[in-house]
Protein backbone atom coordinates (compact mmCIF):
# COMPACT_ATOMS: atom_id res chain seq x y z
CA UNK A 1 0.00 0.00 0.00
CA UNK A 2 3.28 2.42 0.68
CA UNK A 3 2.82 3.51 -3.35
CA UNK A 4 -0.78 5.03 -2.53
CA UNK A 5 -0.12 7.34 0.32
CA UNK A 6 -0.46 10.50 -1.79
CA UNK A 7 -3.70 9.30 -3.74
CA UNK A 8 -6.56 11.46 -1.80
CA UNK A 9 -9.28 8.91 -3.76
CA UNK A 10 -6.93 5.80 -2.57
CA UNK A 11 -6.66 3.22 0.07
CA UNK A 12 -5.87 6.60 2.64
CA UNK A 13 -8.39 8.71 1.57
CA UNK A 14 -9.49 8.75 5.39
CA UNK A 15 -5.82 10.27 6.50
CA UNK A 16 -6.43 12.60 3.66
CA UNK A 17 -10.11 13.82 4.85
CA UNK A 18 -8.61 13.77 8.60
CA UNK A 19 -5.77 15.64 7.74
CA UNK A 20 -6.88 19.37 7.95
CA UNK A 21 -8.31 19.11 11.42
CA UNK A 22 -5.52 17.69 13.11
CA UNK A 23 -2.81 19.71 11.14
CA UNK A 24 -4.93 22.90 12.66
CA UNK A 25 -5.23 21.66 16.36
CA UNK A 26 -0.79 20.98 16.10
CA UNK A 27 -0.65 24.22 14.50
CA UNK A 28 -2.35 26.27 16.82
CA UNK A 29 -1.65 24.44 19.97
CA UNK A 30 2.57 24.71 19.29
CA UNK A 31 1.91 28.32 18.66
CA UNK A 32 0.31 28.82 21.82
CA UNK A 33 3.20 26.91 23.81
CA UNK A 34 6.19 28.57 21.41
CA UNK A 35 4.71 32.00 21.63
CA UNK A 36 4.50 32.08 17.70
CA UNK A 37 2.27 33.41 15.33
CA UNK A 38 0.14 30.45 14.10
CA UNK A 39 -1.13 33.24 11.31
CA UNK A 40 2.14 33.68 9.44
CA UNK A 41 3.58 31.24 7.24
CA UNK A 42 6.52 29.88 8.70
CA UNK A 43 5.75 30.73 12.14
CA UNK A 44 8.04 27.10 13.52
CA UNK A 45 11.57 28.36 12.19
CA UNK A 46 14.07 27.24 14.52
CA UNK A 47 12.26 24.18 16.12
CA UNK A 48 12.50 20.68 15.60
CA UNK A 49 9.90 18.54 14.81
CA UNK A 50 9.84 14.23 14.86
CA UNK A 51 6.71 12.70 13.07
CA UNK A 52 6.77 9.19 14.40
CA UNK A 53 5.22 6.82 12.06
CA UNK A 54 5.31 9.10 9.64
CA UNK A 55 3.82 6.74 6.90
CA UNK A 56 3.97 8.62 3.40
CA UNK A 57 4.52 12.03 5.11
CA UNK A 58 0.95 13.29 5.08
CA UNK A 59 1.98 15.46 8.36
CA UNK A 60 5.82 15.48 7.81
CA UNK A 61 5.29 17.71 4.95
CA UNK A 62 3.03 20.18 5.77
CA UNK A 63 4.90 20.38 9.37
CA UNK A 64 8.06 21.18 6.88
CA UNK A 65 5.95 23.65 4.97
CA UNK A 66 5.52 25.76 8.51
CA UNK A 67 8.95 25.89 9.36
CA UNK A 68 9.58 23.29 11.23
CA UNK A 69 12.78 21.26 10.53
CA UNK A 70 11.33 17.94 10.26
CA UNK A 71 12.72 14.42 10.94
CA UNK A 72 10.55 11.67 9.80
CA UNK A 73 10.56 8.25 11.21
CA UNK A 74 8.99 4.83 9.74
CA UNK A 75 9.64 1.34 10.67
CA UNK A 76 8.74 0.72 6.86
CA UNK A 77 11.18 0.72 4.43
CA UNK A 78 8.61 1.29 1.75
CA UNK A 79 6.90 4.05 3.64
CA UNK A 80 9.97 5.72 4.20
CA UNK A 81 10.76 5.41 0.14
CA UNK A 82 7.65 6.91 -0.87
CA UNK A 83 8.01 9.81 1.49
CA UNK A 84 11.17 10.39 0.27
CA UNK A 85 10.24 10.72 -3.19
CA UNK A 86 7.25 12.77 -2.78
CA UNK A 87 8.94 15.10 -0.46
CA UNK A 88 11.72 15.65 -3.20
CA UNK A 89 9.05 16.11 -6.13
CA UNK A 90 7.52 18.64 -3.32
CA UNK A 91 11.13 20.82 -3.25
CA UNK A 92 11.04 19.73 0.74
CA UNK A 93 14.31 18.96 2.92
CA UNK A 94 12.99 16.31 5.21
CA UNK A 95 15.00 13.83 7.15
CA UNK A 96 13.09 10.85 6.40
CA UNK A 97 14.23 7.75 8.09
CA UNK A 98 13.81 4.02 8.40
CA UNK A 99 13.77 3.27 12.11
CA UNK A 100 12.67 3.12 15.35
CA UNK A 101 11.75 5.88 18.50
CA UNK A 102 14.18 3.23 20.76
CA UNK A 103 16.67 3.92 17.89
CA UNK A 104 16.59 7.60 18.00
CA UNK A 105 16.63 7.70 21.60
CA UNK A 106 20.23 5.71 21.80
CA UNK A 107 21.37 8.06 19.17
CA UNK A 108 20.83 10.72 22.04
CA UNK A 109 18.58 12.90 19.25
CA UNK A 110 15.44 15.10 20.74
CA UNK A 111 12.88 17.48 19.37
CA UNK A 112 10.94 20.72 20.25
CA UNK A 113 7.89 18.90 19.09
CA UNK A 114 6.97 14.68 18.38
CA UNK A 115 4.34 13.86 16.79
CA UNK A 116 2.81 10.30 17.44
CA UNK A 117 -0.57 10.31 15.37
CA UNK A 118 -2.34 7.03 15.45
CA UNK A 119 0.45 4.96 16.07
CA UNK A 120 -0.36 3.77 19.76
CA UNK A 121 -3.09 1.36 18.58
CA UNK A 122 -0.49 -0.84 16.66
CA UNK A 123 2.28 -0.83 18.91
CA UNK A 124 2.84 -3.87 21.41
CA UNK A 125 4.35 -2.34 24.46
CA UNK A 126 2.82 0.49 24.36
CA UNK A 127 4.91 1.60 28.51
CA UNK A 128 7.88 1.26 26.44
CA UNK A 129 6.96 3.11 23.62
CA UNK A 130 5.49 5.94 25.24
CA UNK A 131 8.64 6.24 27.53
CA UNK A 132 11.00 5.93 24.26
CA UNK A 133 8.59 8.78 22.91
CA UNK A 134 8.90 11.01 25.37
CA UNK A 135 12.90 10.26 26.14
CA UNK A 136 12.85 12.29 22.42
CA UNK A 137 10.71 15.48 23.57
CA UNK A 138 13.13 18.34 24.78
CA UNK A 139 12.44 19.43 28.04
CA UNK A 140 9.87 22.32 27.96
CA UNK A 141 8.88 20.61 24.57
CA UNK A 142 5.39 19.18 23.24
CA UNK A 143 3.95 15.72 22.29
CA UNK A 144 1.01 15.21 20.51
CA UNK A 145 -0.23 11.64 21.25
CA UNK A 146 -3.73 10.67 18.53
CA UNK A 147 -5.56 7.66 19.48
CA UNK A 148 -8.81 5.51 19.09
CA UNK A 149 -10.77 4.95 22.62
CA UNK A 150 -11.42 1.51 24.11
CA UNK A 151 -15.21 1.88 23.96
CA UNK A 152 -17.92 0.10 22.16
CA UNK A 153 -18.51 3.36 19.88
CA UNK A 154 -15.38 2.85 18.65
CA UNK A 155 -15.91 -0.70 18.03
CA UNK A 156 -18.88 0.05 16.10
CA UNK A 157 -17.88 3.30 14.26
CA UNK A 158 -13.67 2.79 14.07
CA UNK A 159 -13.51 -0.73 13.55
CA UNK A 160 -16.60 -2.64 12.19
CA UNK A 161 -18.00 0.54 10.32
CA UNK A 162 -15.00 1.84 8.90
CA UNK A 163 -13.38 -1.50 7.94
CA UNK A 164 -16.44 -3.46 7.15
CA UNK A 165 -19.36 -1.08 6.49
CA UNK A 166 -18.03 1.65 4.74
CA UNK A 167 -14.53 -0.10 3.69
CA UNK A 168 -12.45 3.15 4.77
CA UNK A 169 -9.93 0.85 6.34
CA UNK A 170 -8.27 -2.30 4.73
CA UNK A 171 -9.57 -5.44 6.94
CA UNK A 172 -7.92 -6.30 9.60
CA UNK A 173 -6.18 -2.33 10.22
CA UNK A 174 -7.38 -2.03 13.93
CA UNK A 175 -6.73 -4.33 16.45
CA UNK A 176 -10.38 -3.20 18.84
CA UNK A 177 -8.49 -4.62 22.42
CA UNK A 178 -5.43 -2.47 21.42
CA UNK A 179 -7.65 0.73 21.56
CA UNK A 180 -7.39 2.70 24.60
CA UNK A 181 -8.93 5.13 27.00
CA UNK A 182 -7.84 8.52 27.38
CA UNK A 183 -7.70 7.99 30.92
CA UNK A 184 -5.14 5.44 31.03
CA UNK A 185 -3.10 6.82 28.14
CA UNK A 186 -3.08 9.90 30.27
CA UNK A 187 -1.88 8.12 33.20
CA UNK A 188 0.88 6.47 31.27
CA UNK A 189 2.07 9.22 29.56
CA UNK A 190 2.37 11.01 32.82
CA UNK A 191 4.49 8.03 34.08
CA UNK A 192 6.74 8.52 31.75
CA UNK A 193 7.24 12.51 33.02
CA UNK A 194 4.47 14.34 30.80
CA UNK A 195 2.71 17.20 32.08
CA UNK A 196 -0.88 16.60 30.67
CA UNK A 197 -1.85 20.15 28.84
CA UNK A 198 -5.26 18.79 26.82
CA UNK A 199 -7.76 16.43 25.70
CA UNK A 200 -9.16 16.54 22.76
CA UNK A 201 -12.06 14.78 20.76
CA UNK A 202 -12.28 14.60 16.52
CA UNK A 203 -15.78 13.63 15.67
CA UNK A 204 -17.01 12.88 12.31
CA UNK A 205 -20.10 14.92 10.94
CA UNK A 206 -21.85 12.57 8.42
CA UNK A 207 -24.01 15.54 7.31
CA UNK A 208 -21.09 17.53 6.45
CA UNK A 209 -19.06 14.32 5.32
CA UNK A 210 -16.18 15.86 7.34
CA UNK A 211 -14.19 15.99 10.50
CA UNK A 212 -14.07 18.65 13.75
CA UNK A 213 -12.99 19.06 16.87
CA UNK A 214 -15.49 18.50 19.42
CA UNK A 215 -15.89 17.56 23.09
CA UNK A 216 -16.72 13.87 21.92
CA UNK A 217 -13.82 11.19 23.01
CA UNK A 218 -15.11 8.20 22.61
CA UNK A 219 -14.04 7.14 19.51
CA UNK A 220 -11.17 9.41 18.24
CA UNK A 221 -9.03 11.85 20.28
CA UNK A 222 -5.77 13.71 20.69
CA UNK A 223 -3.61 13.94 23.86
CA UNK A 224 -1.19 17.27 23.84
CA UNK A 225 1.43 16.90 27.16
CA UNK A 226 4.80 18.63 27.62
CA UNK A 227 7.97 17.85 29.65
Amino acid sequence: MAAEWWDPAGKFAPLHKFNPVRLGFIRGEAAAHFGRDARSLRPFEGLSLLDIGCGGGLLSEPMARLGFAVTGADASEKNIGTAKAHAAQSGLSIDYRATSAESLVAEGRSFDVVLNMEVVEHVADVSAYLAACTALVKPGGLTFVATLNKTLKSLALAKIGAEYVLNWLPHGTHDWNRFIAPAALKRSLEETGLTILKTQGVSFDPLKWDWQLSSDVDVNYMLVGKR
